[in-house]
């Protein structure tokens, strides 16, 4: 089987979310019609959110970072995703999600610390106050959200730990589990899943430790019961599932960077100068038909472009 990465695919070759519902929901009224075929077919195929249950997280401050733009919907949000994990197409994870058991959980902060810790998810839910953030999510196949994420900054953690002198990386691990994670199954990454940062990125007030998405607990397709955000760089930077911070003083490997190192950078900052290697210039709205233009560190720069002062950001791409 020819499994394709994110560079394989063409821009122009991913289905908007609206198309790939109709297809779905098409098929869930050929089956209804054998079964109830006095439902008038332009009922059927009515594009309406499906039913969820999931236990609310709150109460909630909202975050005054919040971007003032309207929300992507919940089942767009929730099933149009990134997550080889479970599957290689975009509606895969939504699928094949439930294997995922997300209680007990812990993740174990080690490294360059002075108090290394293994947090239960519980603990973690309680560490510091919830709260919503509205953030963009920037793919690097040119498609984009706005999701109301729920957590707390990630420096929240960190400084439970009391990172070292010599912390100047954190480096992500998310679970490692072929039975709850059928993609992995497949060797088209070199699992577990990694990710990383700069100390001071991790540490940025951005950075989000997040828990949650439209006031819910995070559910299984997009990175539960813990994940994190950084809401300036490209998607896949923001690890997902995670049972392991550590720590380094070495710039840690990642995942993508290690298969393709000359596309996926360390850094994958939002940027609309910089080739991947289709253009980045221009990107679609879930939901939206037109193209927008992409923003400089995906609309953050006044907050986080004083990090990568004196850099080169196509060389530290």
């Amino acid at each position: 089987m020819l499994i394709r990465k994110p560079t394989d695919t063409l821009p122009s070759e991913i289905t908007p979310a609206s198309v790939y519902k109709k297809r779905r929901t098409l098929i869930k009224a050929a089956v209804a019609l054998g079964a109830i075929s006095a439902v008038p077919l332009g009922r059927l195929l009515m594009d309406m959110p499906e039913a969820h249950a999931a236990a609310k997280l709150g109460p909630l401050r909202k975050s005054a970072v919040s971007t003032d733009e309207k929300s992507t919907p919940y089942v767009d949000v929730t099933s149009y995703n990134n997550f080889y994990e479970f599957g290689f197409e975009k509606d895969d994870p939504e699928r094949n999600a439930d294997s995922l058991k997300t209680r007990p959980w812990t993740v174990t902060i080690d490294g360059e610390v002075k108090k290394a810790r293994t947090f239960d998810i519980e603990q973690l839910l309680r560490l510091a106050p919830l709260e919503e953030r509205i953030y963009r999510l920037r793919c690097v196949e040119a498609w984009s959200m706005v999701v109301p994420w729920v957590g707390y900054p990630l420096s929240a953690l960190l400084k439970q730990v009391q990172p070292t002198g010599n912390a100047k990386y954190v480096e992500f691990t998310s679970l490692h589990d072929p039975q709850q994670m059928p993609g992995q199954r497949v060797p088209v990454l070199d699992w577990p899943y990694k990710e990383g940062l700069r100390m001071d990125e991790a540490m940025h007030p951005l950075t989000l430790l997040t828990l949650g998405l439209y006031g819910e607990v995070l559910p299984n397709q997009n990175g539960a019961p813990v994940r994190i955000v950084v809401p300036w760089k490209y998607g896949f930077k923001s690890a997902k599932t995670i049972v392991r911070i550590r720590l380094t003083e070495k710039q840690p490997k990642t995942t993508w960077n290690e298969i393709a190192p000359s596309e996926y950078g360390f850094y994958s900052n939002v940027n609309p100068n910089l080739d991947w290697p289709w253009s980045q210039a221009r990107e679609r709205r879930i939901g939206d038909f037109l193209k927008r233009k992409t923003l400089m560190f995906n609309g953050y720069a006044d907050e986080v472009a004083g990090l990568y002062a004196g850099m080169d950001l196509k060389k530290f791409y």
